[in-house]
């Protein structure tokens, strides 16, 4: 599972900071499915080799990555996929949501992407998965 993880990361010049390409496409990745909870990440290590960038970058989207509750890094054993948070309360969830869809429009912006084609394509792929 690790070669399949780190075969789906690529990073570009658009200007967005490297570790946020990385964070973004490991949460893309887990949401796919290529890792279940519990499952371990490849080690910090190994995506900075593979991708010939510096350790501390990728330890500064693994910490994101932690922060955000994706993923759990235990001392000396290495990283792996969280299990989903309790459940939220209404008001918790909508800062929650909040938050999320401020950072999604500003990424878009970043990117010179529409924000209500970006609104239309989460919601296609929300149908999808369903």
């Amino acid at each position: 599972m690790h070669t399949q993880i780190l075969n789906s990361l690529r990073l570009d010049n658009s200007g967005v900071p490297i570790y946020v390409q990385l964070r973004e496409q490991i949460l893309r990745n887990l949401g796919a499915g290529m890792l279940d909870r519990g499952d371990q990440m490849p080690t910090m290590r190994e995506v900075a080799v593979a991708l010939k960038i510096d350790l501390n970058t990728v330890r500064h989207a693994y910490d994101e990555l932690e922060r955000l509750g994706a993923i759990k890094l235990v001392r000396g054993r290495g990283s792996f996929v969280a299990d989903p948070p309790p459940a939220l309360g209404v008001r918790a969830q909508a800062v929650q949501i909040d938050n999320l869809a401020k950072q999604a429009l500003a990424m878009a912006a970043a990117a010179g992407i529409d924000p209500a084609a970006l609104a239309d394509r989460i919601r296609t792929l929300a149908k999808q998965k369903e």
